[in-house]
């Protein structure tokens, strides 16, 4: 029985571009039906997600809205802050979307974070950020004009102007001129210029000084600086604080309150976490729809990176299943229920953030759809997320261009990728170049993939050196790749030691890669325990290989059943072995079908039978080239008098050293009056031992008159038997004696 190590292959393989020269665009985008003008929500490549740890929402009258009512900056105006990576700066009415990062464990401070404006208005200033037909150009908010206008007015006392300018000032970066502006406003009472200034002082390095300004801006009712507050008791480690805090932003409809209570209830794995992300989702807050539609997934645990995008430990085997750049993907049917319903809405909301510019969104939607069996509208996903920079986009993408036969823009795809730390990809290179016999090529991009921290590149050079002979590398790689947890190294390694002779330093890694989940290890193992004899402990083994679909453990484990008489369980096992393509068990489950069978021919009368299922798993067999099965099958072609067939199967059976085949071919050739031919069969089973062929050649000697020569053909029936030909060949020889002494 041979070892099951070597028969995994390297990797992936694609095409290697030396240079980093990458396809235009256009043609990549018409391959998966990308318009030449994308729209601008789906281009970005600035960022895409949002955070929980922004210092603050400005407050400016010009974001409020005409009826006086009091406006957060809206989610457009709460992602745009962080893209300089400043807390507080904002672009009131921007859309620019900011760098991607979680932040959820940040504090107020964070680099990053999200801010947008909320309004302070004095009775009837009107909607100022509105666009009237009879309003002068030069008076649109952040104008000189308008500005000078909002100055004139402070300097006069107006709490509403010193309020706004602050705002306008502070969003210029002027520290030193928005202060005393904001503590004026502050002073008279002004909620948006208390919540500004605890931004102007958070900017500063203030914190706790910010902190009581915030306070005197939520406690009016300020859902930003409610929000802020929160982020700041979260930052302190008083999470009770931050929570009272967040959810009083939350309920006042702020989508980054939501987001950021949101996140504080998930790291305590509340159930509430939910409806909060569904709040800041449902306003447009796109990490917040990302992180909802991983919640919702039923497959999101099987993502190697937790929630923020940060790499935990890697897969063992890191192959790719369906093309998803890191995702494992499961094939077959969907969830059924309340569980397809949920993966449902996951989609959605992965889809509206991933039309938000969240490259992650983008690539675990490509591989959603890749698994329904969409590769063109996965691949616009797919190229959407690693235009905006996601490597392992880059890498599922350069997958899916091979799967479509374009292996030159799948292997530009996989060097962005590899280039960019994605190890996978730099494994699809490595294998690439071996297959194409650039041996140190190949090792260079192994050795990156090392590098990315991907074990496969350790298990993927330990292939390349066994297969040139270099033994003692190979097994230095698989060492390295199995003590970091790599099951099919372990398992290789196992199978180098044991054809070194080492079976005792083999049987630890062969269970260790069992228990990890390798079939192979397990059906290895079997093996094991069957060679010193013990045959019960190998059976669990081979069971353990079977239930996870090996083959040749599933053939196993029916002929174990068979011998013991259980000849349903092993039909069982027999069919699942046949089914993988396995010519033994395919020839063993006809024979169990063939017992069931009447004995005889069909009674006078009746027509011949046609084929039945055990014919049909012996021509099974025979296809393949198991040689009892093409035997049994021109034996049956025979009963049904199909001569043709029972001929060639015979004569396949028989040029493949069958004895058997070459016997009943020569008596199929000696009815068809062939007599010479059939003796040239009848010779050569014969000489490989079969008795019933050497008394047939007797018999041909004695009727030809060649006496001597029908005697020699006697003693060797007499020699090969069994009992019945031998005693038939003595008789004969007797009387051949007889005659030549006559």
């Amino acid at each position: 029985m041979i070892f099951m190590g070597d028969r995994a292959t390297l990797l992936e393989t694609g095409r290697f571009a030396r240079r980093r020269v990458h396809r235009p665009d256009s043609v990549v985008n018409a391959a998966f039906g990308i318009a030449t003008t994308e729209n601008s929500e789906t281009t970005e490549t600035t960022g895409t997600a949002e955070t929980a740890g922004c210092a603050a929402t400005f407050e400016s009258t010009e974001t409020e809205s005409a009826a006086g009512t009091e406006s957060t900056g809206g989610p457009a105006a709460a992602e745009s802050a962080g893209a300089r990576g400043t807390p507080g700066l904002v672009e009131g009415t921007g859309t620019q979307e900011g760098r991607e990062d979680s932040g959820a464990g940040e504090g107020p401070g964070a680099a990053g974070g999200r801010e947008g404006f909320e309004a302070a208005r004095a009775p009837g200033a009107g909607n100022v950020s509105g666009d009237p037909v009879d309003q002068d150009p030069a008076e649109t908010p952040g104008s000189d004009e308008h500005e000078a206008r909002h100055r004139r007015a402070a300097d006069a006392g107006d709490t509403t102007s010193m309020s706004t300018l602050g705002a306008l000032l502070l969003r210029r970066g002027d520290l030193e001129g928005a202060e005393p502006y904001l503590r004026a406003a502050t002073a008279d009472g002004d909620r948006a210029a208390a919540n500004n200034l605890g931004v102007l002082l958070h900017q500063r390095g203030y914190t706790d000084e910010a902190a009581g300004w915030w306070r005197v801006a939520a406690v009016a009712g300020s859902a930003a600086a409610a929000h802020a507050l929160g982020r700041y008791y979260r930052e302190r480690g008083d999470e009770p604080g931050a929570e009272y805090w967040l959810r009083q932003s939350a309920e006042q409809g702020h989508a980054l309150g939501a987001y950021a209570l949101a996140d504080l209830l998930e790291h305590r794995s509340d159930v509430g976490a939910e409806r909060w992300l569904r709040a800041a989702a449902e306003q447009g807050h796109r990490e917040a729809a990302y992180r909802l539609a991983r919640m919702l997934d039923p497959e999101a645990d099987d993502d190697p990176y937790d929630r923020f995008g940060h790499q935990g430990p890697r897969h063992a085997t890191s192959v790719r299943p369906g093309a998803t750049g890191g995702f494992a993907v499961r094939k077959g049917g969907g969830p059924a229920g309340r569980t397809a319903g949920r993966a449902g809405e996951a989609e959605q909301w992965y889809r509206q953030a991933a039309a938000r510019g969240h490259q992650r969104a983008a690539l675990r939607l490509g591989a959603l759809l890749e698994q329904r069996g969409e590769p063109k509208e996965a691949g616009r996903w797919y190229l959407i997320s690693a235009k905006a920079g996601e490597p392992r986009a880059a890498c599922a993408l350069g997958f899916l261009l091979r799967d479509a036969g374009d292996v030159e823009s799948a292997a530009v795809w996989w060097l962005r990728a590899a280039q960019d730390g994605d190890g996978n990809a730099a494994n699809a290179l490595g294998a690439l170049h071996a297959a194409r016999g650039e041996q140190q090529t190949a090792e260079r991009w192994y050795r990156a993939a090392m590098t990315a921290g991907d074990v496969n590149g350790a298990y993927n050079l330990g292939l390349l050196c066994a297969a040139q002979d270099r033994t003692a590398q190979a097994e230095q790689w698989y060492r390295r790749a199995a003590y970091a947890g790599h099951r099919e190294a372990a398992n290789a390694l196992a199978v180098l030691l044991l054809q070194a002779g080492d079976t005792t330093g083999a049987e630890p890694w062969f269970s260790k890669a069992a228990e990890a989940g390798s079939v192979d290890a397990a059906f290895n193992l079997g093996i094991l325990y069957s060679g010193r004899g013990e045959e019960r402990t190998a059976l669990v083994c081979y069971e353990r290989a079977a239930a996870a679909g090996h083959t040749e453990a599933a053939l196993q484990v029916g002929m174990a059943l068979l011998q013991r008489g259980e000849e349903q369980e092993a039909e069982r096992h027999l069919r699942c072995a046949a089914g993988g393509g396995s010519a033994e068990a395919a020839f063993r489950l006809a024979g169990v079908l063939d017992s069931r069978r009447p004995p005889g021919p069909p009674a006078l009368g009746e027509p011949m039978p046609v084929k039945t299922e055990c014919e049909e798993w012996y021509e099974r067999a025979a296809e393949q080239g198991h040689r009892r099965a093409q035997v049994r099958v021109g034996m049956l072609a025979a009963a049904r008098g199909d001569v043709d067939s029972a001929a060639r199967w015979y004569r396949e059976a028989a040029e493949a050293g069958s004895r058997n085949g070459a016997f009943n071919l020569g008596l199929l050739l000696a009815r068809e009056g062939s007599e010479r031919e059939a003796a040239l069969w009848w010779t050569r089973a014969a000489n490989d031992g079969h008795g019933r062929a050497a008394l047939r050649l007797a018999l041909l000697s004695a009727r030809r008159g060649e006496l001597t020569e029908g005697q020699r053909w006697c003693a060797r029936a007499v020699e090969l038997g069994p009992a019945e030909v031998a005693e038939r060949a003595a008789r004969l020889r007797e009387a051949l004696r007889q005659e030549l002494t006559a």
